[in-house]
């Protein structure tokens, strides 16, 4: 199975983004790829400022019969594709990802932890979730979700052997770095891939924003990680794809072949 992993830029232009997600579709119907993770904020972009976000200049809001996923799904097909966008009710508002195919929603997820700029204009999310797709059984998280042990962890025991994290993770806001490469968001955001990936024995599939918006600059970094927590291809800090062939369901099985870390838990020492 081969697992693709973008790093895009996304911005409030709807027909933008709309046709770069169709070209990044494209590009990994080309490589062979059977699982797409976009970013987070796919459609519509991420909030210019994390501090003080402006209510007035928020993402598109989009609900979750909106057209515009009818057209991603059918450029996806075969593919199972995985992006973000800001939900809404009509009333509320959510960081959301959905997980499609030419088959419709295979899943959907709306971020539970936030920054605390972030829950000053979305609500959070309440539950973690894993489910079927073409590729195995998988999850999503967004963002800052992942730099929870238990977000990870609550989807490994409910069966996903690959999690996607779709990310519009930003370089440090209070100490910024020369180069992306050097900043400390930046080892924070491969630490956490990595972790997630070796602590549960499963396949870690990272998308990420690239560019700036507002203030942000988003660190790229997007890459398939193994269940050993080993990292199998990245893409830096540009855009592009990191694409990785694995046998899922083998890899993850060799790697709880002697230490079987869900099974060896011991949930009554820990309170």
């Amino acid at each position: 199975m081969r697992l693709a992993a973008a790093a895009a830029h996304f911005g409030r232009d709807l027909d933008f983004d709309l046709a770069r997600i169709e070209t990044l579709i494209s590009h990994a119907r080309v490589s062979g790829a059977s699982l797409l993770v976009l970013p987070d904020a796919a459609l519509g972009g991420y909030l210019a400022d994390l501090r003080h976000p402006d209510p007035g200049a928020l993402p598109p809001a989009l609900t979750v019969d909106d057209p515009l996923f009818d057209r991603i799904a059918a450029a996806a097909a075969e593919l199972t594709v995985c992006l973000g966008y800001c939900e809404t009710d009509g009333v509320q508002r959510w960081n959301s990802a959905v997980a499609l195919s030419g088959d419709g929603v295979l899943g959907r997820h709306r971020k539970v932890h936030q920054p605390p700029g972030e829950s000053l204009v979305y609500e959070a999310g309440d539950a973690f979730t894993a489910f079927d797709t073409p590729v195995g059984r998988m999850g999503m998280l967004i963002d800052y979700d992942k730099t929870f042990p238990e977000a990870s962890r609550r989807l490994a025991l409910d069966g996903a052997e690959t999690l996607a994290f779709l990310s519009a993770w930003p370089a440090s806001i209070t100490m910024r770095a020369a180069r992306l490469a050097a900043d400390r968001q930046s080892r924070l955001f491969d630490i956490y891939d990595c972790a997630r990936a070796a602590e549960n024995q499963v396949v870690v599939v990272s998308s990420n924003m690239t560019g700036a918006t507002g203030g942000l600059r988003f660190l790229g970094q997007a890459k398939v990680v193994g269940p050993g927590g080993e990292i199998l291809a990245r893409t830096g800090v540009k855009a592009g794809l990191a694409v990785a062939d694995l046998d899922v369901p083998g890899e993850v099985a060799r790697a709880r072949q002697v230490q079987a870390h869900l099974k060896e838990r011991r949930p009554e020492a820990y309170g």
